[in-house]
């Protein structure tokens, strides 16, 4: 039998409102008015319920689920189960409402659902409800809490999955991915690109990070990727002595990007790549004159002899030094 408990109606109650996309203002005017439109609870006093519960919280749900023509013992199961019967509960005039293809509500979009998608799941790993490889909830859960159409959360979800976040296996449900890590990185990519008309804002967040990517870069002790960061300067060479520019910006951008990845901090390494790619599609040309291309190649020379030379202030300073002189040599559109 399914287990009734009072602590369970405030939680409801927000999944109801959340699936009925109504703002606690809206919901009272729909719920709890008289006939002349006369609210008969303040929204101070609606919203203490959702968050605290209180003495009128029956009076509420009472109002209710009369309105809806559902019983009222419904809001005391767990608020899991809840959210799979709401679509059930709801008489056929509710659900036309909330039918899939029906738009989010007002400046809704599926970029800003992934990145609520994403912050909940995280909050529940954070919570430890939820580890890589777990089972999420399904689509019409998701639905409810969100208060946005199955067909969103599934085109939000396809989203997530070639984010690498999440696995979906058709027949057999949605999984956190093995890479649970992905969920405290991938955000902080994704939000790059959600906000790229920003970009002098996330040029100076590249600049800090890569200062102390060359920092600790003097400290990698791995051959394999110091060897990658020597294949990438030697071709950074060749394309410098062949004055081919198109060549040079692209291995100047896999330079700060291998010196990131020299770091050894994932976090560094992934948010200097994403920034990077975005680089290559909102950069102009970014040189003026083959003085600057000289300049250049001499700044990375010196960066890579530093990191090469284990000094980690004069390598984080040489690279200081070359941003604030980059500064003026890109034009981004």
């Amino acid at each position: 039998m399914t287990e009734m408990n009072p602590i369970n109606k405030k939680e409801n109650l927000r999944l109801l409102r959340s699936a009925l996309r109504l703002t606690q203002k809206e919901f009272i005017e729909r719920f709890l008015s008289s006939a002349d439109g006369k609210p008969s609870m303040s929204i101070a006093t609606y919203s203490n319920l959702e968050s605290k519960d209180g003495g009128r919280m029956n009076e509420v749900i009472l109002a209710v689920s009369e309105s809806l023509g559902i019983d009222s013992m419904f809001f005391s199961i767990p608020p899991e189960e809840f959210a799979e019967k709401i679509q059930m509960l709801l008489p056929d005039d509710v659900l036309g409402n909330m039918a899939d293809g029906n738009p989010m509500r007002k400046g809704g979009t599926i970029s800003l659902l992934v990145n609520r998608l994403t912050m909940y799941f995280a909050e529940q790993i954070f919570g430890k409800h939820l580890k890589k490889g777990d089972k999420i909830e399904s689509d019409r859960v998701l639905a409810a809490k969100m208060g946005v159409g199955r067909s969103a959360i599934r085109e939000a979800l396809k989203v997530l999955e070639v984010l690498g976040m999440i696995d979906i296996r058709p027949g057999q449900g949605t999984y956190i991915s093995n890479h649970e890590a992905s969920f405290f990185v991938v955000p902080l990519s994704w939000s790059l690109f959600l906000n790229g008309s920003q970009i002098d804002s996330i040029v100076e967040v590249r600049n800090l990070l890569e200062v102390k990517a060359a920092y600790l870069a003097a400290g990698c002790t791995d051959e394999e990727i110091l060897g990658k960061l020597y294949e990438i300067s030697h071709r950074l060479h060749r394309a410098y002595a062949e004055r081919d520019f198109k060549e040079f910006l692209n291995e100047d951008l896999e330079f700060h990007i291998c010196v990131a990845e020299c770091s050894g901090n994932q976090i560094i390494y992934s948010m200097i790549q994403t920034i990077s790619n975005l680089m290559r599609h909102v950069s102009g040309s970014g040189m003026v004159d083959e003085g600057q291309l000289k300049d250049i190649y001499e700044e990375h020379q010196k960066v890579y002899g530093l990191i090469l030379a284990k000094d980690a202030e004069g390598a984080s300073e040489a690279m200081k030094e070359h941003l604030e002189k980059s500064t003026g040599r890109y034009n981004y559109r």
